[in-house]
């Protein structure tokens, strides 16, 4: 993982949970920004949960809560679409809210909790 440009840590672990920051769809390869459309803004953002969560010790199967910021409610359905797709038969609890802005000119934020894999599960 990249190391954050803020005062933040990507993820904190505390009792067998993750808490993930807010992920913003920044292309780590390269650190730009996807601006274009909000399919690919939504599943470039859902990947970069899948990173941090991968990289503590969890995956998008254990997650149990996610917030989604959007920028623009007339989205919404184009961000579910890409979320169901990805994230399948498993669904968390989630919350979507509007906001006005987000940073770098993107249009989509997701933060999430997650439980840690326990051992036997792997």
């Amino acid at each position: 993982m990249p190391v954050p440009k803020g005062h933040y840590s990507p993820a904190v672990v505390h009792n067998g949970l993750i808490f993930v920051s807010g992920q913003l769809p920044i292309n780590h390869a390269d650190g730009k920004a996807e601006t274009g459309a909000i399919e690919l803004q939504t599943e470039l953002a859902l990947r970069n949960v899948e990173a941090v969560l991968l990289a503590a010790g969890s995956d998008l199967n254990h997650v149990l809560q996610m917030t989604i910021y959007v920028s623009e409610m007339e989205l919404w359905d184009k961000v579910n679409e890409v979320y169901a797709r990805i994230l399948g038969e498993h669904k968390p609890a989630r919350a979507i809210v509007p906001v006005k802005d987000l940073h770098f000119g993107t249009k989509i934020e997701i933060q999430a909790i997650a439980a840690v894999i326990e051992n036997d599960e792997v």
